[in-house]
């Protein structure tokens, strides 16, 4: 066992506890936060930030190969797939009324017209 082995399980333990606490606060802003775009920022950032934190913490704590790749690999996941479903909730909350315009400052999505219905059978052919 090394002399670094201690230090290594200290700062492990301590990213594991900040990951947590950060995943806290992203539960406490789904709950609290009034609307959908801010909810949506809430399950995102400090989420995916808290995971993180707690993959590389296990990593520093297990410090095996295998489970430090498949930890960082779940890492990735997160990381590729968040922002990809924040973007498709807040897109589908714009499109169905969900957003309150007062609360843009910025509106891009404005003037454009809806994009035809994938599920609206009724054209002819």
């Amino acid at each position: 066992m090394s002399a670094l082995a201690p230090v290594l399980d200290v700062v492990g333990a301590v990213l594991v506890v900040l990951g947590a606490l950060l995943a806290l606060a992203a539960a406490v802003g789904l709950l609290r936060l009034p609307d959908v775009l801010s909810r949506m920022h809430a399950a995102t950032k400090p989420q995916t930030a808290g995971l993180v934190l707690v993959v590389l913490g296990t990593a520093l704590l297990l410090r095996t190969s295998t489970d430090v790749w498949m930890l960082l690999l779940v890492a990735a996941f997160q990381l590729v797939t968040a922002p990809v479903t924040a973007h498709l909730v807040g897109r589908l909350a714009y499109r169905s009324g969900g957003v309150r315009p007062d609360v843009l400052h910025r509106d891009d999505l404005a003037g454009r017209p809806e994009p035809p219905d994938s599920t609206d059978r009724s054209s002819p052919g």
